[in-house]
């Protein structure tokens, strides 16, 4: 099915932006629906501390992909594609434009792009990683991968271990890094996309992680941890914001100091996210501040460009 006058509009850029308060108003405007690119935001079981949506939010556009798992499920971004491209192909029926809107490139880009085809590696080589996560922790695998893929060092969530290894056996498994099979043999998409994005100076940026931060603690973040403590053993809590809290509880961190490390990894991944995301050169970028309707304007000429082509 062919939906080539069909467009997708994908909101990204660095958490905390302002992309959610975006992405309703273009949803309004569109008279559309939205999708959730945010993998955090997946799970039914993590509110607080992923800022998804609020229950307002939610019943200003309809949304998908919003809490629609649960922390238990085996969920990934091969699951995500095909549920996602499926449910494109259903809105498309009825509208011209649906907007998506995520702070997981990896997520995103499977949507826009199509995913990456890798080797298959020999199965030993991803136990021998998870066997030197627990006896050497995380950094020494993270060391690893920047011996032998500076770019996937630099672009992945580095601090998410199922990530690391599977960045690490693929180099270790065909000798070559893991960001050479990138952007190779990808599906093509049966839609248009528009990517706008959003930015700011890193200071400001930073200071929106850090009263986010405050706020969520103060809407009871580690009230939400605390129900999770059962589960801290699964991959997706294994995520910033939860697993500072998780440390606290166990008792090896100060709360203060817990706080402090869910800000400084979070203004990380906000340098990471940019990182990604300013490799598509196509990304229209807006300051954080831009009026609305300059947006609409611009993506309007943007539509009216591609209908030409």
């Amino acid at each position: 099915m062919s939906f080539k006058n069909k467009y997708l509009i994908a909101i990204v850029g660095p958490t905390a932006i302002g992309k959610t308060s975006l992405s309703i108003k273009l949803a309004q405007h569109f008279k559309t629906e939205i999708l959730s690119a945010d993998s955090r935001q997946f799970y039914k079981e993590m509110q607080i501390g992923t800022a998804a949506p609020t229950l307002d939010e939610l019943s200003q556009a309809k949304h998908h992909f919003v809490h629609h798992k649960s922390i238990k499920d085996n969920y990934n971004v091969g699951a995500f594609e095909k549920e996602a491209i499926a449910t494109l192909n259903t809105l498309f029926k009825n509208h011209e434009v649906v907007i998506m809107v995520g702070g997981s490139g990896l997520y995103v880009d499977a949507v826009t792009k199509g995913l990456d085809y890798f080797p298959e590696v020999d199965k030993s080589i991803r136990q021998r990683l998870n066997k030197e996560l627990v006896d050497n922790g995380l950094e020494a695998l993270q060391l690893q991968l920047k011996t032998l893929d500076i770019t996937s060092y630099n672009t992945i969530a580095i601090d998410n271990p199922q990530r690391v290894i599977r960045a690490l056996e693929i180099c270790i498994g065909s000798n070559k890094p893991y960001s050479s099979f990138l952007n190779k043999n990808k599906n093509k998409r049966n839609f248009k996309t528009v990517t706008i994005g959003l930015t700011a100076d890193r200071d400001i940026i930073y200071n929106r992680i850090n009263k986010r931060v405050d706020i969520m603690m103060a809407k009871g973040q580690l009230e939400e941890v605390k129900t999770l403590i059962e589960q801290q053993h699964l991959n997706a809590l294994n995520t910033v914001g939860y697993k500072e809290l998780f440390n606290y509880l166990n008792k090896q961190w100060t709360l203060d100091f817990a706080i402090e490390e869910i800000k400084k990894n979070s203004r990380r991944f906000a340098k990471r996210q940019l990182t990604w995301f300013k490799r598509n050169k196509d990304t229209l970028w807006f300051d954080y501040n831009t009026n609305i309707e300059t947006i609409k304007k611009t993506i309007a000429l943007e539509l009216k460009k591609h209908e030409t082509n």
